[in-house]
């Protein structure tokens, strides 16, 4: 039986300078999910784990990057993509913005709502 593959390849921190990078520029190559989340935030505690889960059983079909929204001037990306509460995931993809959700989700629910948004990178990607 493999295991899932490293999700921290395919992770990285983000701040408000190395957004454009990272996030915008990366979508260009392949999807790009940002994780807005506050350290005070319960559910965002409890998504994390499932993001990362769902970053390595697609093995580099789609990145992660988190935003720490309470360090440094994060929250100007907050207030720039208009959020409203945390936890926040954006699908990013060439570039812009494709699909967003609030609020704790499982695993499950993650990808299938990746399914509807990205049907041809998920495309006969099997999962249990």
């Amino acid at each position: 039986m493999t295991s899932p593959a490293d999700p921290s390849a395919h992770l990285v921190d983000v701040d408000l300078d190395g957004f454009r990078h990272e996030v915008l520029d990366a979508s260009a190559a392949r999807p790009v999910l940002v994780d807005f989340w506050a350290d005070w935030c319960a559910p965002c505690h409890a998504l994390a784990p499932h993001l990362r889960r769902v970053v390595a059983d697609l093995d580099g079909r789609i990145g992660l990057a988190k935003v720490e929204v309470d360090e440094g001037e994060n929250m100007k990306l907050a207030g720039q993509y208009k959020l409203r509460g945390f936890p926040t995931v954006i699908l990013f993809y060439r570039g812009e913005e494709l699909a967003r959700f609030s609020g704790a989700r499982s695993r499950h629910e993650i990808l299938d709502w990746l399914r509807i948004h990205l049907p041809d990178a998920l495309a006969g990607l099997a999962m249990s």
